[in-house]
């Protein structure tokens, strides 16, 4: 296997695959592995560039690739979906990954290191606390409506809703039981998701990019935190690079010369995109003539736009300025109040 060139390997569980080509982009290597051969495998090969779908445990093979003198390259998944031919199989995986990879333009990811995933997974797992907490509320309120008790919205209305089911004579004691149990699950999840916003917080503190962030009217230390710890800017050309790998640019339906914009394209990472949103729209609440976030550029804007839409176009002009800041190591200049 001397003329190997590039492997595109296809992961999974238990059975990995390899797709092996040569300078000339043929097909000179095809096998399949079971997890615990394919280090040794590897650790027998000359170094050689090796492509991986960026799928769970992608980077944790990425490292261990790497530890070995490979060349790794990490390519995002829906950039190799256009190269699977014809039917679906590990085999046709693995080679649409190789034939990928040999695109000279062709995206790729860092190969995060095992601190990098950890803090990551930090953020990953109070979204899925606050998912929780909001589907635990929802169903707490939506059995309790069954009994004719109903509560204004917020989550502080909770314990008076909560109250009000277990003095109600008219609920059955098995009801009563079950809203209770709830109850404990809503503020157990609110003392977990309090504990991770303290450890986000301490983070927020000993990151200098992510305090560096937080300068940008709009951002917050969970938002500075989560494009420090998640984004590679980088790899990215320019800041409009950067806003529609975000999905904050619209989506095009151009022919013939002519230009058709659409709505926004909602592509790549939706928790930033959440974030860059509701940030602006804090921002556009508070933007009155002679406020600090009055620029002139934002009040015209809402001068002749809907807020919403004026949030999408703050949002995307936000990520553009956290591109230009993470590449250059600037902090953010505030710009003049309109008058």
């Amino acid at each position: 296997m001397d003329d190997l060139a590039l492997i595109g390997l296809d992961t999974s569980k238990h059975v990995f695959t390899l797709h092996g080509v040569d300078a000339a982009g043929r097909a000179v290597l095809r096998r399949e592995l079971r997890r615990g051969q394919l280090e040794g495998f590897f650790g027998k090969l000359a170094p050689v560039e090796v492509a991986l779908e960026t799928c769970g445990g992608s980077h944790h093979w990425g490292r261990r690739l790497m530890a070995l003198g490979h060349r790794v390259r990490l390519i995002p998944a829906q950039y190799v979906k256009p190269f699977v031919k014809r039917g679906k199989n590990d085999r046709v995986d693995a080679a649409a990954i190789a034939e990928a990879a040999q695109r000279p333009d062709m995206a790729r990811v860092a190969v995060k290191s095992a601190e990098q995933q950890a803090q990551a997974m930090l953020l990953r797992t109070r979204e899925l606390l606050v998912k929780q907490h909001t589907q635990t509320v929802n169903a707490l309120r939506g059995h309790a409506a069954e009994f004719g008790l109903v509560a204004a919205q917020g989550t502080g209305k909770v314990a008076g809703l909560l109250a009000a089911a277990a003095d109600d004579p008219a609920v059955p004691a098995a009801a009563k039981a079950l809203i209770a149990l709830l109850g404990q699950q809503v503020t157990h999840l609110d003392e977990q998701v309090e504990a991770l916003d303290r450890q986000v917080l301490a983070c927020h503190k000993t990151n200098p990019l992510s305090q560096l962030l937080a300068g940008v009217p709009g951002i917050g230390p969970l938002t500075a935190v989560s494009l420090a710890l998640t984004v590679e800017a980088g790899q990215f050309a320019s800041g409009r690079h950067f806003a529609a790998w975000l999905g904050l640019t619209p989506k095009q339906n151009s022919t013939g010369g002519k230009t058709r914009l659409g709505k926004i394209s909602k592509a790549g990472n939706e928790r930033l995109r959440t974030l860059l949103v509701v940030g602006a729209t804090a921002v556009i609440r508070h933007a009155r003539p002679g406020s600090r976030l009055a620029t002139p550029w934002l009040l015209s804007l809402l001068g002749r736009k809907p807020k919403k839409l004026a949030a999408v176009a703050l949002a995307n002009k936000m990520a553009r300025i956290v591109w230009a800041m993470m590449t250059r190591g600037e902090a953010y200049r505030h710009q003049p109040v309109a008058a």
